[in-house]
């Protein structure tokens, strides 16, 4: 296959830009942005879980409470009537032992709910502040995703700028070789991962390897129009004064 030297050389163009792109594809791969928010989401899904964790926590405790206090004023209901009754006038002997004995009954059992009651307040306390803590925790969790969502986009925004600046220039490139080379061109990118390169003092500057006495006497033997490839690693080879022929 012929190939004008000129549009040779302006395949090293087009090598160099589709390295740029490979490079901004790989970029885009591996932003570290993209573990930090795998890590920064499961960061918020724990503290979530965490904060219903001890709201749950919290609202059995509060209905704890709320029972706690009903049985004390049942209680204090109780005595109240049992009071008024022992205070009245025309009761028995055996009704007033009967009264002092659940007035007794109650004031043990107002004790045990009140020590039970102020028990309970403790621990809810305790897990109101762990309420307080985990809220913190999860509103810093999201925070730190908000951020980290900015700062990946903004750099997603970044490669793209610059993708579409390098497939700008690549057109242009590509206008210029001619439609055979190119298919050539693009099979060896394709099957090598890069298209061409410049051969420098012999050696490939794909594949970095230096071409041996047989290779070389082979290239110096093509035509300065003749589409030649490394030995090596299969690119197509663009012979310039540097090439060490």
């Amino acid at each position: 296959m012929k190939a004008d030297p000129a549009a040779l050389r302006r395949l090293l163009d087009l090598a160099g830009v589709d390295a740029e792109l490979s490079r901004l594809a790989h970029r885009r791969r591996t932003l570290p942005e993209h573990a930090e928010l795998t890590g920064a989401e499961t960061a918020v899904r724990t503290a979530k879980d965490k904060l219903v964790e001890v709201e749950t926590a919290a609202g059995d405790l509060d209905r704890d409470i709320r029972r706690i206090e009903r049985d004390v004023e049942g209680v204090r209901a109780r005595t109240a009537r049992d009071n008024q009754l022992l205070a009245g006038a025309g009761i028995g002997a055996k009704q007033a032992t009967e009264l002092q004995h659940e007035l007794d009954t109650l004031a043990r059992r107002q004790r045990v709910l009140e020590d039970e009651q102020l028990e309970v307040m403790e621990q809810r306390e305790a897990v109101g502040i762990d309420v307080e803590h985990s809220r913190e925790a999860l509103a810093a969790a999201e925070q730190k995703l908000t951020d980290l969502t900015e700062r990946r986009d903004a750099a997603l925004a970044d490669i793209d700028a610059s993708e579409a600046g390098r497939r700008r220039d690549r057109e242009g490139i590509v206008a210029d070789v001619p439609a055979e080379l190119l298919a050539a061109y693009d099979k060896r990118r394709e099957q090598r991962g890069i298209g061409a390169a410049q051969l420098v003092a012999r050696r490939c500057q794909a594949c970095r390897l230096e071409l041996d006495r047989t290779a070389l006497a082979e290239l110096r033997g093509a035509a300065a129009d003749e589409l030649v490839h490394c030995a090596e690693c299969g690119v197509i080879l663009v012979r310039m004064k540097e090439s060490g022929l």
